[in-house]
């Protein structure tokens, strides 16, 4: 059977494809693919910067961009070849080693290095850095921007109907008068506060081997120290290094970062329940649009279903 929007099993792939189509490129089995085989590609020119790893030339800087030619021309063709290695395989990260071992042998230069690949990691090594890039993806390049938007719609409305009256409620029961302007400004502030929290959020990282102690790494080569090593390396991917963790990365920082995204949702269900709320009371008006209908049996009806979708996927 073709997977389409309409035999997707998530609604996410199906219904409201148009709206996470961007989240994809990130978040899909590919994008998750591609992140593994950017640390595996970057944990190899790290490697081969050190002096100590004598047995490791130094890579020149035409080795380098090719090497990351891999990870930036990265399409569903390598994505593809990973998954029939992995058929092979039965493991999900040791495909992605495999597939850069591939790449590494048909180039004269770099083909010495592929026994380096993957050197003293476990996968969670891999993993957990790949899935804090990810995040860090989507926050900084879509979430982030698109709260910023957001704030500035609602900012722009507060201030062309700054001195609009209306009258407040509490309790649910008429209160005294306040402005359309002001409510709308409660939601900014509260917005703006909880953005600032999401962005300072620190995406952390380990990289310490099995168990988190750097047991090969010191064997091999003991004269290195790599805890700081290990610090450069997830700093130069934009990553706040974790020291202090088992063999897993205990991933407090993700419930940091999705208890942030939860509050941020909760101040936009208030602004869709208030919005349907005016709607109800007289306050606004919808205008009806040609061709749609707000009710399979009572036509006259204009629902504030944006609102009403968007309260329920918040």
């Amino acid at each position: 059977m073709t997977i389409s929007s309409l035999s997707a099993l998530s609604p996410l792939d199906g219904r409201y494809q148009r709206h996470t189509r961007e989240l994809a490129t990130l978040f899909s089995e590919s994008g998750l693919i591609h992140h593994r085989l950017r640390v595996e590609i970057e944990w190899l020119i790290q490697l081969a910067s050190e002096p100590e790893i004598v047995e490791l030339a130094p890579f020149s800087d035409a080795a380098v961009e090719r090497l990351r030619a891999l990870d930036r021309n990265f399409d569903s063709a390598a994505a593809t070849r990973i998954k029939e290695i992995e058929s092979t395989t039965n493991h999900d990260v040791k495909a992605v080693e495999y597939y850069l071992r591939e790449q590494l042998l048909a180039d004269d230069d770099l083909a010495p290095a592929s026994e380096f690949i993957h050197f003293a990691c476990t996968s969670e090594d891999i993993n957990n850095l790949s899935h804090a890039l990810m995040l860090k993806a989507g926050r900084d390049q879509l979430l982030l921007p698109m709260l910023k938007q957001i704030e500035q719609v609602i900012t722009d409305l507060a201030n062309d109907h700054a001195n609009v009256a209306m009258l407040a409620r509490t309790h649910g029961q008429p209160a005294s008068p306040t402005t359309l302007g002001k409510e709308l400004a409660n939601t900014v502030a509260r917005l703006r506060r909880q953005r600032t929290q999401l962005t300072e959020i620190n995406l952390l990282g380990k990289f310490n081997g099995a168990v988190g102690n750097f047991n090969a790494h010191v064997c091999a080569y003991p004269e290195i120290d790599w805890p700081q090593l290990s610090a450069n390396f997830i700093g130069g991917l934009g990553l706040t290094i974790n020291p202090h963790t088992t063999q897993i990365e205990p991933h407090d920082y993700m419930a940091e970062l999705f208890d942030a995204q939860c509050r941020i949702n909760t101040i936009l269900i208030d602004l869709c329940r208030d919005i349907w709320s005016y709607i109800s009371l007289g306050y606004f008006s919808q205008h009806a649009v040609a061709g749609e209908v707000g009710s399979s049996t009572m036509p006259h009806k204009v629902n504030p279903i944006d609102f009403e979708n968007a309260e329920g996927n918040l």
